[in-house]
């Protein structure tokens, strides 16, 4: 019988090690700058071109590899960290697998220069799909210089499947983040097409995050500390009030290793119990420094996630720690549960005497009126509890009516001109919902909902026809956000200017000179806040879908919101609005607008 088993040839065993390792350029990047903290850098350089996809490049200035060293650094399982079982339980470096470069290797153009500090010459390397295509001698500067081109060359599948150069350069930024975060005493620099996008110097860990995110961010944070004889915490978290609505800048490091940790996160938030908001994430940058042998860093390829082996504890001392820090710096807010709220009274009405109350009568008064009012200050309490209970029942009968019909039954064609329709009195429920008589039909409208869709097409008419002029501000507003959000801003600069923006961009802060006309009650920190979330999601868009953004989030920034109170004029000028637009039903993100019912839909409850 013939045989089916057979070893897979050395190229073929790499490709598919590459794919564990080497998931997109950003990958490529944390293995080449770990290799170079490895090789006790204390200056690293990275140089991306189009988002990693045609050159990563990092030059650092550590011990360097002599030429045997350099070939079998791109052999497979082959490393200079661990040599037994044993070390990999004693762990003090970033690498250890022995499978980057070989799989680095095997799916891109590679090219090596490296020299010891003793050497006089270095080594040059050209690998490419694993085959050693130049091996000679260089003469080169002390240290590794490693260039990774045309990633997936060989792979035309995986490389269609890379992001836009904008999302892949973000996950390049993050790997950079990280890396220089863990290595406040490294000088970092990062070049992307031939701009410094970061040129980080030596500094001490406030002054790198700061140096990082800009935006005044030391401004938030306070200091965290703890040292036990397990594990010693240091590091900072933010203050709670400037907590967000997306998980942003939050790091943990142990050993110097960025990891990644449910279980840690859950500890850190729940220090925050009562401070923040639901669905809102302080920053955090926390550092644990623990003997080796306690963790296990191997459970993963890309060695981000890690087991320690008493977690309880290290949970119990990771939310102390951080309840004491905000605490000590006055931000959990102090309750003297001992003290009557009642008995505090100023001291200056010690000296002053009691006052008998009095009661007013109108002696002109008659229940029997049919006005609620005799006068201008006369309240008629039989009156108005009489409109009360109507006005009450009528809400009532709406209220069954919604709970009883299915909104997917309504009927859902739309009135064929505006002339053919006249809106009722009609008025409001729970201060949410508009509710009002129209051709015959009971509607029950989202306030919200329809004013948002209303003001979004009236934008998107106004921007179309070149309308959405600036209004310039008498103070320009400057707003401190960080330096990778300034540079997402600044590649929509154009479109925003389109949409009525003047904005003014500085290293750490973005200035609005003018909002458009129509827009000057809008507030700009959270409509801009708003609009780096969804930019900053990994959904590559057109000039269209982004123009849509922009204008949908104005909208939703102007809209009436619920539990606003509307007058009748404002109700009927809104419901006519709405049924002037070509598809009243639903709104931009698809929810449902209003509901309907005819005679023949109520008749048949009864």
């Amino acid at each position: 019988m013939k045989s089916t088993i057979h070893l897979l040839p050395d190229h073929v065993a790499n490709q598919i090690a590459a794919g564990e390792v080497v998931q997109r350029p950003a990958s490529v990047v944390k293995e080449l700058m770990e290799n170079a903290l490895d090789a006790n850098a204390d200056d690293i350089k990275l140089i991306v071109k189009d988002g990693g996809k045609t050159l990563i490049q990092v030059v650092d200035n550590g011990s360097g590899m002599n030429e045997i060293d350099a070939r079998m650094s791109f052999e497979r399982h082959a490393t200079s960290k661990i040599a037994k079982a044993e070390d990999l339980f004693q762990l003090n470096t970033k690498g250890f697998r022995g499978e980057a470069l070989a799989s680095i290797a095997a799916v891109a153009h590679v090219v090596l220069k490296t020299k010891p500090e003793q050497s006089d010459l270095g080594i040059l390397l050209k690998i490419e799909g694993s085959k050693v295509v130049v091996q000679e001698p260089i003469a080169t500067n002390k240290g590794t210089s490693i260039s990774v081109k045309n990633l997936f060359f060989n792979i035309p599948a995986r490389r269609k499947f890379l992001k836009s150069i904008q999302v892949e350069m973000r996950h390049i930024m993050d790997e950079f983040h990280r890396l220089a975060l863990a290595h406040p005493a490294i000088s970092f620099s990062l070049i992307h097409n031939g701009n410094t996008v970061y040129q980080l110097p030596k500094s001490n860990l406030i002054q790198r995050i700061n140096n990082i995110f800009g935006g005044k961010i030391k401004e938030k944070l306070v200091p965290v500390s703890e040292e036990t004889d397990y594990i010693k915490i240091s590091g900072f978290i933010g203050k709670p009030e400037f907590a967000k609505r997306k998980r942003g800048e939050q790091f943990f490091f142990v050993n110097k290793r960025f990891v990644k940790s449910a279980y840690l996160n859950h500890a850190l938030i729940s220090a925050y119990e009562g401070l923040i908001k639901e669905k809102a994430y302080p920053s955090y940058f926390v550092y644990f420094e623990i003997d080796p042998k306690h963790i296990d860093v191997n459970i993963h390829p890309t060695k981000t996630e890690i087991k320690f082996d008493d977690e309880p504890t290290v949970y119990s001392i990771l939310k102390v720690a951080a309840k004491h820090s905000l605490g000590q710096f006055n931000l959990s807010p102090s309750m003297d549960f001992e003290a009557n709220p009642e008995l505090d009274v100023p001291y200056e009405y010690r000296k002053k005497q009691p006052v008998s109350p009095k009661i007013n009568v109108n002696p002109d008064f008659n229940p029997f009126e049919e006005d609620m009012f005799a006068s201008k200050n006369e309240f008629k309490p039989q009156y108005y509890e009489k409109q009360l209970q109507h006005w009450d029942a009528l809400q009532h009968e709406t209220q069954e009516l919604a709970s009883k019909i299915n909104p997917d039954d309504a009927h859902d064609e739309i009135f064929s001109t505006p002339e053919k329709f006249q809106v009722s009195d009609c008025f409001q429920l729970d201060k949410k919902y508009i509710v009002a008589k129209l051709s015959g039909e009971l509607l029950i409208i989202h306030q919200n909902r329809a004013h948002s869709w209303v003001l979004f097409n009236t934008f998107l008419k106004q921007s179309t026809q070149g309308k959405l002029l600036p209004q310039k501000l008498i103070f320009p507003i400057e707003l401190s956000i960080q330096k990778d959000e300034i540079n997402l801003l600044k590649n929509h600069k154009a479109i925003l200017e389109e949409m009525g923006f003047e904005l003014h961009f500085t290293t750490e802060a973005i200035q609005i000179e003018a909002v458009p006309m129509s827009q000057k009650s809008l507030d700009i920190t959270s409509f801009f806040q708003n609009l780096i979330d969804k930019l900053s999601e990994d959904v590559p868009m057109n000039k269209s879908e982004i123009q849509d953004i922009l204008l949908d989030a104005l909208a939703k920034k102007a809209a009436i919101k619920s539990g606003q109170v509307l007058e009748q004029v404002e109700m009927k000028t809104l419901i006519e609005d709405l049924f002037r637009l070509e598809n009243p039903n639903f709104s931009k993100d698809g929810k449902k607008i209003f509901v309907r019912f005819n005679e023949r839909q109520i008749s048949y409850m009864f």
